[in-house]
């Protein structure tokens, strides 16, 4: 399996990592650290050394209760790192149309979508381009989302959603070659449900195209370890570990070296 993804082509043979940079105040595992334009690309290029495949660069928080930033900071934000680093293949994540056609003008070569192109004009913003997209699901704002989520079926609800995603892609023009699915990890979800997901996630690997997992640091990881954010790197790697083995074809993460070694233990494991 291969993604496509704009002027890059991904081969999926291995779980892929997708560093994340940050270019906010407010998210919830470094927020601020990298607001310059010059420490984001810097952290890029950091992350790129340490082996990420993809970089997912972001303006706006989506850590519950994050409250939305304008159109024109988000745009400010990123702008000036996504033209930086054009030369390597990166993700933008956002939700606006606007700031996606602005984006993979700059040089980006995927959207990262929590809303799964469901904005008015998102699926016309990306069809018109040849880039990757992942689309995700979540339920309810960042703002309110942790506050009680409840299903019958979390994974079959989640599956449904990601399917009827795809399909609508499809449809607008966007070939699934371009196209991943994340279910969403803490996005409008209680820790049993996250469990839930990453337990038969082979469903939506079923679904025919790859599954990202972004589980790196979140607040489910520190209600089973108890740990702050700032401690959670071991967490981080055994879900790493566990969503590789579950079939996650790219992993979402903050700490791209220490993941990426886990991952080659685990490999020459399966490979001996």
């Amino acid at each position: 399996m291969k993604l496509q993804c704009g002027r890059f082509e991904l081969e999926l043979e291995r779980p892929l990592l997708m560093g994340v940079v940050n270019v906010t105040s407010d998210s919830f595992s470094d927020g601020g650290r990298f607001l310059d334009p010059r420490a984001a690309i810097a952290h890029g290029r950091r992350l790129r050394e340490q082996g990420a495949d993809v970089l997912d660069i972001g303006g706006e928080s989506s850590r519950p209760g994050a409250q939305p930033v304008s159109e024109d900071d988000e745009l400010k934000r990123i702008l000036p790192v996504v033209g930086a680093l054009r030369d390597l293949p990166v993700s933008v994540d956002t939700r606006r149309p606007a700031v996606m056609r602005a984006a993979l003008a700059a040089g980006a070569c995927m959207i990262n979508d929590i809303e799964a192109l469901g904005a008015p004009g998102a699926l016309e913003a990306v069809a018109a381009s040849d880039c990757a997209v992942c689309l995700m699901h979540k339920r309810g704002d960042p703002a309110t989302m942790q506050r009680d989520p409840q299903y019958a079926d979390v994974v079959a609800e989640v599956r449904d959603f990601l399917a009827a995603r795809l399909a609508a892609c499809e449809a607008a023009g966007i070939a699934r070659e371009r196209l991943a699915v994340d279910p969403g990890i803490g996005f409008g979800k209680t820790l049993a449900h996250n469990l839930a997901l990453l337990r038969r996630l082979a469903e939506l690997a079923r679904l025919g195209v790859p599954v990202v997992v972004g589980w790196s640091r979140k607040s489910s990881l520190g209600a089973i370890t108890g740990r702050p954010v700032e401690e959670r790197l071991a967490a981080s790697l055994a879900a790493a570990l566990l969503a590789a083995q579950a079939g996650a074809t790219i992993l979402r993460v903050h700490d791209v070296r220490e993941t990426r070694d886990a991952l080659a233990v685990w490999q020459a494991l399966r490979n001996a």
